[in-house]
Formats: structure tokens, sequence, C-alpha cells
């Protein structure tokens, strides 16, 4: 292994070869052409040798080189094969997705284009642009039209507030509460937040007066300021207008093309405009070449066609196929290798080590042949001058990696109780059930303070302090009814909490009996993590969230305890369940037992058997699938294996769980959506829980909320955060319309991308696809049902993996896990009579690749639809953000993702007092029965004469004013506080004195909970403080030199001197007795 490790000469030797291609004869000879301004043409350029050509043709000239690929995905392919050859990154020009007609500035394409068009005009302009030739053939604004609509604006530059709000409104920016999307901006006071599409994070503008005090990048999910900059330049492009400048026109003087298969380019991109529904607003690709011609250029081909340009051959040929056959990779390595020196490129670490294992006996490796390299390489090569050949991992085991590359978190965060607003159910925790009225200020002699106003039954109002919000939920039922208000000081809340709290307690001691039931069990206690499991965790070509990291170790630890794990896994579709089950089964089977994976469609079963084969090509684990799709040979054949030990992994639907499925030596199952298998099958669940391991995996989501209130008593992994480089969907409601669906499609086309179209209905899906083939003619059409044949199912759904056709019409099939992440565009017929988690699995058959993707919600435009299928339809539209399943408005969902694992008798007691409150009285109850201390709440009535509020102008939002008077309602430590202080200054700017006197009053009943103190009020020349704890009240009247007086058993008074009268200084004085030490 030492002969063959990873190292940085490796990866020098690579950089090496790039000065090496350069002292070619005949390439000199092209590079001189070119610098006089003339052509060349580059032949024998195989596989991914075009980047080493290019990293060697960088910087010869005096401007940039742009790299022309006939497609986008052959442009990304170049990006990652340059970094192997050059420390420079190349800029990406990319081309459009969005229809004409969308609003662009909320598109990140349209940024990065707007990015490269200002850093091909600024002082240091990229070495290397790279770009698909689409990209090329959508106009682009004139230089002149980009430096008229750019604004430099610098620290201490005088300019008005409204001025510049006005010039973002008559350039379409969009104002809004808080930025958090391209396009929009935001004024509070004397700042100014604005996210400009060409930026990575938005801007803060602080202004004193006229004049710019400072300019700060800030984080979005935060809102909190990241680091200051001297000046910025706004750049509006209206996105609508119809601009008609070629890229090439922004080129600097001295940049160079470089066309790689010219032909292709030729072809691709006549392909391209022959799917775009208006080809007339783009340029042709000969008006595009003619613009290249402008300057020097050299075409690079594989196979070049005879030319009179001066040509450079070089010497490079492509390299053969592997089998991906682990057993003879080594051999057809050794062979393919002769006499040459090797570098294998990887694209982990873990990847290196392992394939280092596997090589280490060969003669390639003993004799030190054998290098290295992390990195990724789309399609080998030997450079044969050289005697070297360079090669990837994927082509070794013919995988094909997904690629998402990382980009900006655009996405708005919803925090489901937060968003209230007025006619809102609520509930309050002593008075029940009320409607939310608004706030309103309230003066009460000397003291002012902003109250929530909640309406009870027969009009009656009750004022609750924002010290107080707490007390205030929102109300989500999950009841098919509206539930009716509670009666002011009526007894009937009383009688309903009461019973909610019995229901409660019971639930936690019947599954804290359970949970104690199975840890007394014997199970298998799996070995901990080998260096093969590293190597395999560590392969995975993402980075893992927080949330799967956690997950991942809890499960792991599960399995190394000796009792049987039965752990439940929840998350959002796409929230990477599938990579923490194949870890798990990983564990299982390197320690020598099988694992059942149980999954309730066949279309699902045959999704996961070939991400597991591919994840796991490189391990000797025997894999099999167990389904209809299999005929009855294949099917017995399979089950004889299993019970004589020869599959690893079996991955079946219901057919798994019947009697005559033997297993040799079972030791984990592993369970996707339970709650969608029959009674039978679950009673057979029931009894492998008591023996084996047993992971489920559902993506009906589960509120946080109630996910802290089970921790304890059942074990529950919540993943809630997206994968970092995933895009949201774009949702559309939208009736039934040709025109738009032609829209949509041909836009899929001319990306190279597929499409579903949900149709639910087999008894007329032919008339549908007729329908389809005359609004779209350009697009290949499948068909798949669950009532087709098995076989021909099978056949459908494997042609359109393979991209054989382009649109699959299908009935809700689609629904269950398949993973296609080339199909990127799904219509779902009928929307109206999904339900909303229906509709949300659905949508979560799109976004897993780099594109953005689209959902459209069609409906019959003859249809009348009802209110409920139209808040559902509203629902899900707005929430088209990742993990929108976490979202107020899936709450049927959560409801349901409630009902599963509580039990459907809960659901009722859940719609009686709202679903916040249920949660917190389950948590109290569990933290009661497991003797653990209760939550740190702060609940101190400061009734003392002062003004404490958030000002309307200081801010504006009343959401976002509602979302800080609770988090202040929450801060239980002075360090919070402050951290809460530093916010409001950093985001709302100069803390105003009402806002300042708040924060006081915070900070005192921090103080006053440390004493035991319940309350503080002024009587006369006293100030009272009411307390709970007579041992912590004696300490401090001793601490003060007898200043307080203790008057009885729940009172002590503390006598105010004569100076002291204003409302500050009241405050001022009770914070300085409480913070005696």
């Amino acid at each position: 292994m030492a002969e063959a490790a990873i190292s940085s000469s490796a990866s020098e030797r690579l950089f090496d070869l790039v000065g090496r291609l350069a002292a070619q004869d005949d390439f000199g000879e092209v590079v001189r052409e070119m610098q006089s301004g003339h052509a060349g043409t580059f032949d024998g350029v195989w596989g991914s040798s075009c980047a080493l050509l290019a990293a060697a043709l960088a910087g010869k000239g005096t401007g940039p080189l742009v790299v022309v690929c006939p497609t986008p995905d052959d442009a990304d392919d170049f990006l990652d094969d340059f970094g192997l050859f050059s420390k420079s990154t190349p800029d990406r020009f990319p081309a459009l997705e969005v229809l004409s007609g969308d609003r662009v500035l909320l598109d990140e394409v349209f940024g990065d284009r707007v990015r490269v068009l200002k850093r091909l005009a600024g002082e240091q302009p990229p070495e290397v642009v790279v770009a698909g030739v689409a990209a090329l053939l959508q106009p682009v604004p004139s230089p002149a039209t980009m430096a008229q609509q750019t604004r430099s604006i610098r620290v201490g530059e005088r300019i008005g507030v409204e001025e510049l709000t006005r010039w973002l409104v008559e350039n379409e920016f969009h104002r809004t509460s808080a930025v958090e999307l391209p396009g929009e901006f935001s004024v509070r006071g004397g700042l100014l937040d604005i996210y400009a599409p060409d930026w990575f994070d938005p801007v803060r503008v602080e202004f004193f007066g006229d004049e710019i005090e400072s300019l700060r990048r800030f984080e979005v999910s935060g809102q909190r300021s990241l680091a200051r900059l001297d000046r910025i330049e706004l750049t509006m492009l209206n996105p609508a207008a119809g601009h008609q400048a070629h890229f090439a026109d922004h080129l600097p003087a001295g940049s160079w093309f470089l066309l790689v298969e010219p032909e292709e380019i030729l072809e691709a991109g006549r392909h391209y405009l022959a799917r775009r529904e208006s080809p007339q607003e783009l340029h042709s690709t000969n008006a595009v070449l003619e613009q290249v011609l402008r300057f020097p250029s050299a075409t690079a081909s594989a196979v070049a066609a005879s030319s009179l340009e001066t040509t450079c051959r070089l010497q490079v040929e492509s390299v053969e196929r592997f089998s991906g056959d682990i057993g003879k990779v080594r051999e057809e390595l050794e062979a393919a290798g002769l006499r040459h020196e090797v570098f294998l490129v990887c694209p982990t670490e873990a990847e290196v080590e392992r394939l280092a294992e596997i090589f280490s006996p060969t003669r390639l490796a003993v004799e030190g042949r054998l290098h290295f390299v992390i990195g990724k390489l789309r399609r080998g090569f030997r450079l044969i001058s050289e005697s070297t050949m360079l090669l990837s991992s994927s082509e070794l085991f013919q995988r094909t990696d997904v690629r998402r590359p990382v980009r900006r978190r655009l996405g708005k965060a919803i925090d489901s109780f937060v968003d209230l607003r007025e006619g809102d159910l609520v509930v309050h925790v002593t008075h029940g059930i009320g409607r939310y009225r608004g706030m309103k200020l309230l003066e009460k002699g000397d003291q002012v303070e902003e109250h929530l106003v909640i309406e009870f039954q027969e009009a009656t109002k009750l004022y609750v302090p924002a010290s107080k919000i707490g007390l205030v939920q929102k109300y989500v039922g999950g009841a098919k009814s509206r539930p009716r208000l509670a009666k002011l000081g009526g007894r009937l809340w009383g009688r309903q909490k009461q019973t909610v709290e019995k229901a409660v307690i019971d639930l936690a001691a019947d599954m804290i009996e359970l949970q104690a039931a199975r840890s007394a069990r014997p199970g298998i206690a799996f070995p901990p993590d080998s260096q093969w499991q590293r190597e395999f965790d560590a392969s995975f070509p993402y980075r893992e969230t927080d949330d799967q990291l956690t997950t991942i170790e809890a499960v792991k630890d599960d399995m190394m305890l000796p009792r049987p794990m039965d752990r439940l896994l929840c998350g959002d579709v796409g929230f990477g369940k599938t990579e923490i089950a194949m870890r798990a089964a990983f564990k299982a089977v390197e320690a020598g037992y099988q694992v059942a994976i149980l999954v309730p469609t066949t279309v699902l079963a045959e999704q996961h058997y070939r991400t597991f084969s591919e994840r796991m090509a490189e391990f000797p684990f025997e894999i099999a699938v167990l389904s209809r799709f299999a005929t009855r040979k294949e099917q017995s054949e399979t089950i004889q294996r299993l019970a004589s030990g020869g599959i690893d992994i079996v991955i079946g639907t219901h057919r798994l769980a019947q009697a005559d499925v033997q297993f040799e030596n079972l030791g984990l199952v592993i369970i996707d959506e339970e709650q969608r298998f029959g009674v039978e099958v679950k009673e057979r669940l029931k009894a492998l829980r008591h023996i084996v391991d047993v992971l489920t995996m559902t993506a009906t989501p589960i509120p946080r909320t109630l996910h802290l209130s089970l921790l304890g008593i059942r074990d529950i992994s919540n993943l809630e955060t997206p994968p970092e480089d995933r895009l949201s969907v774009e949702t559309r409601v939208t009736r039934f319309n040709g025109e738009m669906i032609r829209h949509a499609v041909l836009r899929e086309l001319s990306r190279n991308g597929q499409a579903f179209f949900v149709h639910n209905r087999v008894s007329d899906i032919d008339k549908i696809a007729r329908r389809l083939e005359e609004i779209v003619p350009e697009a290949l059409i499948g068909i798949g049902h669950a009532q087709m044949p098995e076989h021909q199912l099978e056949r459908v759904m494997a042609d359109f993996v393979q991209h054989k056709f382009d649109v699959l019409l299908s009935t809700t099939i689609v629904e269950s896990g398949l993973d296609i992440p080339n199909a990127n565009t799904i219509f779902i017929d009928e929307a109206d009579r999904y339900g909303l988690s229906d509709l949300h699995q659905l949508r979560g058959r799109v976004g897993r690749y780099k594109h953005r993707a689209y959902c459209y919600l069609l409906i019959d435009p003859n249809k009348h639809i009802t209110p409920n299928a139209a808040r559902r339809l509203r629902a899900i539209e707005e929430f088209s953000d990742l993990g929108a399943g976490f979202a107020v408005a899936m709450r049927d969902l959560e409801i349901r993702g409630a009902g599963n694992i509580l039990g459907t008798q809960q659901s009722g007691h859940i719609a009686m007092v709202g679903y916040e409150l249920y949660c917190d009285l389950l948590e109290k109850a569990v933290r009661l029965m497991k003797n653990l201390t209760p939550r740190t709440m702060v609940d101190v009535d400061v009734d003392l004469p002062c003004e404490a509020f958030l000002p309307g102008p200081y801010v504006p939002d009343m959401r976002l004013k509602i979302d800080l008077y609770r988090r202040l309602a929450r801060v239980t430590e002075r360090r919070q506080l402050e951290d809460f202080r530093l916010e409001l200054a950093d985001r709302f700017g100069p803390v105003p004195g009402p806002v300042e006197r708040l924060l006081s009053l915070a900070e005192l009943r921090i103080s006053a909970h440390a004493w035991g103190i319940h309350s503080v009020r002024l009587e006369d020349r006293y100030v009272v403080l009411g307390y709970g704890n007579p041992r912590k009240i004696r300490r401090l009247a001793e601490s003060t030199g007898r200043q307080l007086r203790v008057a009885d058993d729940r009172n002590a008074y503390l006598l105010l001197s004569q100076e002291v009268t204003l409302p500050e200084e009241i405050v001022a004085r009770v914070k300085s007795l409480l913070q005696a030490r």
C-alpha cells in the first residue's frame, strides 16, 4: 500500500504533463499561429485530454481562453477534469434554463451569467471561461448596457435612502420585510438590505442621515453580518428586456477560443434551436461562430477533419472499457497499464485507500508505477509520448456519478408556529382556543407595553402582554371541523386539558415500559466500525448534513448494543435516508449477517437494488431483489440462496415477509414506509423486532416539537436539513393548458432532461398520451402503470432511466422513491384529487440533480374545485422550499405523522388542545416519569412604570415582531440576551430607548428567576418582590445589608429612596439589588 499511496507529488506530476505537452514542437507552431491572430487545429484529443490541452493553452494569449463545449454536461465535465492539470479555477458561463416570462431575478443561473460578464470587464478577468454552445446562443446585454445599469456605492458616499429605494423599485426589485432571495430589498429606518442577482450574499447598507456609514455582507438564514466592505457594485438588468449582444462582445482584446469537437458543437446548436419555442429570440449557430472567428481560435477533436490550418497531432489514445467486475479488474488494469505510469483518479481519500488495498499485489503497485490522485476525471486517456495513462475509478467499476454543484442557499426558512396572521386560531395555555386579532400598544399609568389581542366566545377579548407571549401558541389540530372558541373563565377548557394530561401520562408510561422490556432482551451486538466500514462511509460522494451525521452515529450506537435496535428514521423526500440505511446494512453484512430491506412497491425495490449495487460495487457483497419483476424460477432461486447464506442483502416487497422466505443468519431488517403495509406483514415484522435489529424509514415528516418530546421514550431520528446543494422545486398551480405544457417540456428537452407526467387513471391513460403527442410532437413518450405485465413495466422503467424516451406518463407508481436525476419536471394531472402528502411525495421525485426543477399541478379547465382542494394546492405552491414537509402548511402531514407514531387515539387529543400544547404536555410527562429536571422557563411578572416595546418604525413587519417577542421570552441566560441585543443592533440599527428598556426588563426577569422571585411590582414607594423560595430570599436580604425586608412568606419589600423617581432609575435600582451575590 505504501507504494501506491496518495501523494502531492502525483498531482504535481500531472501539472508537469501540461509543460511537456506545451514543449511538443507542433503544439508550439499552433500557439505561434494563434498569437499571430490565426487559427489552428488539434487532432487526437481523446477522452478528457481536452482539459490537459486547455491547461497548456491557458496563459499563452494575453486574454482569457474561452472553451466551448457541445453541451452543458460536457462543460461540467471539463470543469472537473481541468482541476487535475491546473491550480486555477475556470469560470463557467451557463445557459439560462427559465422560460421567457419567468421572474429571472430569482434564477441563480441568471446571476452566474451576470457575474461572469462583469468579471470579463474587470481589472482581473478569468484565465479560462467554459461554456456549452447553448449559453452562447442566448443573447446578453451589451457592454454599454451593463455599464449604464451598474452603480458603484462606497462607504462615505452621500445618497438618500429614498433615492436608492426608488431606483431598486424601478428596476423591478421586490420589497420585503426580510431579504432572503436575489432580487429582494428591505428598508428598516436607516438600514437598507439588498440582494443583487449576481451576489453570493446580500449586503446591508447603513446610513447616517444621507451618508453611507457602513456596508456589510450578511447571511440569509440568521440575517447576521459576516464582513465589512468598502464598496459594492449593483448591476440592475431587466431579464425580460430583449438584449441582442453576443457573449464575444464582452471579451477583452487578446482572448482566444478553443472549440471542443466542432462538428458536435454545430449539431448541438441546431438541436437546441430546434427544441426552442421561439428560436428567433436567440442567435443562430452560424452567427455565434462568426463572432468566435473574430478572435484567434483552435479546434480540438478526437479525429479532426482535414484542414489547411496548422495542425498539432497529440500523442493521445483512448482507454479500453473495463468490465466493472471486482474479480477481473486487477488483471484488466495490469494489462492496460503495461509499460505505463498509471494515474488512478478517485473522488475521495477513502476510495484511494480501498483501491490501493485491492491493487497492492499488482506489478504496477509493486514497481511504483501506480499513482493515486484525488479529483474527478470523466474519461481516461493515454499520453503515448510520456508513457502515461490516466483513468478514473468510476470507469474501472462502470459507475456514473450524479453531479450536484455547491450553490448559494436560496430559500425561506419557515417556523410553523410563528407564521401567525390576524384571524388565525391560537391556544392560550390557561384559557383555551381563541382567535388572534392583532397587536395593540396599551398604556397603564406610566407603563407602556404591546399586547396580543385574543378573542374568545361571545366576542370577549383578552390582552396578553408581549412579555407573556409564550402562553400563546398557533393552533394546529388536524381535525376535519374547526374547533369552537373557548369561553373566557369557563371550566370546559380545564377539563379538556386534564383529559389530555392523563392520556399523555398513560402514553409515556406505556412507551417507557415497552422500551424497558426491549432493553432486557438479548440481541446482536455488532462490532465497532472496521477499516472497510470507514472507507465505505467516506466514499459517499456528497457532504453529509449535520442531521445525517447525528443519525448515522445513533444507528451505529444502537447496533453495537447487545439488545435489538428499533429505530424510526423520519425525513422529507431526498434528505438522505437511503445513505443511512446503506451504512447500517454494510455494518451488518461485514459482521457476517444478512440484511432484508422491505419496500412497499416493486418499482422502489428495483430503485434500491440499483442504488445499493452501485454504491457497494467494490465490495464482495451479494445483493438480490425479490419482487414481481422476477420470474417464479428467479424468485425460488433467490429464496434458496437466502436460506443457504449465499445472499448478503435482499431487497423486496411484501413477498419478503411471507412464511416461505427463510434466512440463514438474519441480523438487520430495514423497512421503508411501514404504514403502507397490511396487517399480516406488520404482525410478522412485530415478531422480528424481538430478535433482530430493525430500522424503519418514513418520508412522512414529524415536527421537531414532537420529536423533542418523544426523546427518551422512543428511538427516533429526524432529518430536518436538506443537502446543501439541493435546489427547491418551483411549484405552480395552473389549469390544463397545452401551450404551457409544451413550453415546459421543450425547456426540459433543451437541457437534455426528462419529465414525469402523472395521471392516476389507467382507463384513459392512452388518451392522455395521444393528447401529449399532439401538444409536444418532438418528445418521445412512454407509458407505465401497475396493471401492466411485470416485465413490460420493468422494461419501461429501465428505458426511462437510460433516456430512451423523454416523458414518462404514469400512475402514482412513481411516488414511492423512484429516483431519476435527469428528470426534473413533473406534471400532476387533476392535482385537486390528491392529498397534501401525496402531492409532496410526488414533487419529491424531481430536484435531485444540478438543474432547477419544476412541478406543475394541473387542474381540469372546466371543473370547479372545492375550497379544501384549493387550500391544499395553495399550501404546496407556497411552500415549495426544501423540507416544506415541516412547514405549517403541511399540518395534515404532521398530524398523520403523529398518528403513525402515537396511535389514532392521540390524534383526537391533539385536535382538542392543539399540537404545540400537546407536545409540551407530553414532554412534561416524559420528564416527570424519567425523573428529569423540568425545562428552564423564566416566568416572572414585572409590573413597573416603563415604556418597553419594539416600536413600529424600528421593526415594521408584524410577524417578524412576534418572532422577536417569542425569542426574547425564551431567553434564560444573560449571554443569550447580549447576543439578542447585538442581533437587533446589526439587523435594525442602533437600539432605541423603548427597546433598551425592554432588554433591561428581560435582564431583570433572568436575575429575579435566579432568586426564586415570580413577580416584581410597585406599591407607593416600595418595590414588592413576590417569591416562592424562602431560603433564597433570606440570602438575598442578608447579602444586601437588610435593604430588603421580608414581610411574610410571600412578599419582600424594597424601600426606594427619595431621589429614585424616574422609571429607568427604579428599574436600575431593582437590577442592582438582584445582581447581589
